[in-house]
């Protein structure tokens, strides 16, 4: 780090985004929010003056830090929030007042929700840094790391995308390659594609890039004028033997733009290889997630202005980008690889050699092996389309603290749908679904005077009974008792994260209780010991904060 300026780094995850920052002076601080960008707190009681005194968190931000912040007080059972501004706040005893009226009489049991309405990254350095709203930030590194990306994919949030390809090929994402998830299911649930509609292009090219066939302009021009009246502005262009020849992916480009285009996506650029199809799937899906993932960087990069003197997004290979240079295909693993790259230096240091990472967040497990060096790989599966980009070997499972606990006609499920940061889990108390978290909190795992954040008991209780009522309108047996159905919901969760801890090991001749499984993430030291027990590692290593 530059003598002179913070050095920052900050991982926005599904449900929490987690801050470090080492100061000039060489100390080091920590900061966690939701990362809908929102600080939560328990009100305790009004003082005599209308201030409200909060419980938890222990804040230890300065007196007139949180002025002017945007407030949300929610009572317990629900109803409207009271929507107002911060207008004092005082460490000593950690009160705040608040602008706008409506705050009640007796708040006690209410939650109390700061915000910015900045990114969370961006309110994330506001506190480490100690910068006031209105203040300039200090001269700073900014690194980021993201699963937005991910969970934009998985979660359908991409924006609508064009598909254009040489006529003749208009259906080639939809045949594919024709493998099957399950190739001996009875019935296949194909998944919808990922662009809205697909336009052939007039062209041709031959296998070492000579033109057959030149690009009709004229037609590609009211394509792509019909396209933008139909209100999609984002494209995917992948033509045939492009990447031995780009003339006509970027005269194309230049059409898409001149019509109202703001996005386009070159499959030339972004994976200049032989294969047309899995060149095609990743120009589609570096599409619908550019306008998302622009956005982001711009929503955290914009506040600093010239403050970010190094900016860098961190992607799923584990390196560092600069945003002209950052794609959003690179980012599908950037949190999950950042925790990797970490553990390995964490790793190194303590003398380890063989380790099987533990990262275990609010939306995802991800596991990995490291053997003194890092695996890749370069070709990323993604539900059924095949990304070609560089990224760490990395095995995901959609099980999280926030993954949401359900009952279907076959059984208990434990995700892959997450309760996100906003509901979130039943005890966060926003009326939230049953999650693991929930699990934790019930069966006495998670001690809520220590979560952070205020957390309900008796929200997680109802949603319990919710998933009892609907068993039984299921016909499904109903559990002994509420223990046993909690630990079965637990043995869900574990059987699947220990399955891709198998995928990352066992599948390649590898046996896990020859390695150390490292646990870290907000939940992965709560969860290791039933997947170590499961998998057979005898040795479980929480690398320490401090």
């Amino acid at each position: 780090m530059t003598s002179g300026r913070w050095l920052i780094a900050t991982d926005r995850g599904g449900t929490f985004t987690d801050c470090r920052g080492v100061a000039p002076d060489g100390s080091e601080r920590r900061a966690k929010l939701l990362s809908s960008g929102r600080l939560r707190a328990g009100v305790s009681g009004v003082t005599k003056d209308g201030g409200l005194m909060l419980t938890a968190p222990a804040w230890d931000y300065a007196d007139g830090f949180l002025d002017g912040w945007s407030a949300e007080l929610n009572a317990p059972g629900g109803g409207p929030p009271v929507m107002a501004k911060v207008r004092k706040w005082l460490a000593d005893g950690r009160r705040v007042w608040l602008d706008g009226g409506g705050v009640p009489d007796a708040a006690g049991g209410w939650t109390l929700e700061l915000h910015t309405g900045e990114a969370a990254p961006v309110t994330g350095a506001r506190l480490l840094t100690g910068t006031r709203l209105g203040e300039d930030f200090p001269p700073m590194d900014f690194r980021l790391a993201t699963t937005l990306a991910t969970n934009a994919l998985l979660e359908n949030q991409g924006a609508p995308v064009a598909f254009l390809v040489t006529r003749g090929f208009g259906d080639l994402l939809e045949i594919g390659d024709q493998r099957r998830p399950d190739l001996f299911a009875l019935g296949h649930h194909k998944e919808p594609p990922l662009y809205r509609e697909a336009a052939e292009v007039t062209e041709r090219l031959a296998a070492d890039g000579s033109v057959l066939t030149p690009l009709d302009e004229t037609a590609a021009r009211l394509t792509a004028e019909g396209l933008v009246a139909r209100g999609i502005r984002t494209a995917a262009v992948a033509l045939a033997h492009s990447y031995r020849n780009p003339a006509h992916e970027l005269r194309l480009r230049e059409i898409l733009l001149a019509a109202g285009f703001t996005s386009v996506s070159l499959s030339a650029e972004l994976s200049p290889m032989i294969r047309l199809l899995p060149r095609a799937q990743t120009a589609v899906v570096n599409a619908a997630l550019a306008p998302v993932m622009d956005d982001f960087v711009r929503r955290v990069h914009g506040p600093f202005g010239g403050a970010a003197e190094e900016f860098h997004v961190l992607t799923s290979a584990g390196g560092l980008a600069e945003p002209a240079a950052f794609h959003a295909k690179d980012s599908l693993l950037s949190g999950p690889a950042g925790g990797v790259a970490g553990c390995a230096a964490w790793a190194r240091r303590c003398g380890l050699t063989r380790i099987l990472t533990f990262d275990m967040g609010g939306t995802s497990t991800d596991t990995a092996r490291w053997e003194g060096d890092f695996s890749y790989q370069f070709e990323q599966r993604l539900g059924q389309s095949v990304i070609l980009a560089p990224s760490l070997r990395i095995e995901t499972v959609a099980a999280g603290g926030g993954s949401i606990c359900d009952v279907t006609a076959e059984g208990l499920t434990v995700g892959p749908r997450s309760a996100g940061a906003d509901p979130g889990p039943a005890c966060y108390g926003r009326g939230g679904p049953l999650t693991l978290t929930d699990v934790n909190l019930l069966l006495g795992r998670l001690d809520a005077g220590r979560a952070g954040i205020p957390l309900d008991t008796a929200a997680a209780r109802r949603a319990l009974d919710s998933l009892k009522q609907k068993m039984t309108a299921w016909g499904l047996p109903a559990p002994e008792s509420d223990v046993e159905l909690l630990t079965g919901l637990l043995r869900v969760a574990v059987a699947r994260m220990a399955e891709a801890v198998r995928r990352i090991s066992v599948r390649d001749g590898c046996d896990p209780a020859d390695y150390a499984l490292v646990a870290f993430g907000g939940a992965g030291p709560q969860h290791a010991c039933a997947v170590a027990d499961e998998l057979g590692i005898r040795q479980i290593l929480v690398p320490s904060a401090a």
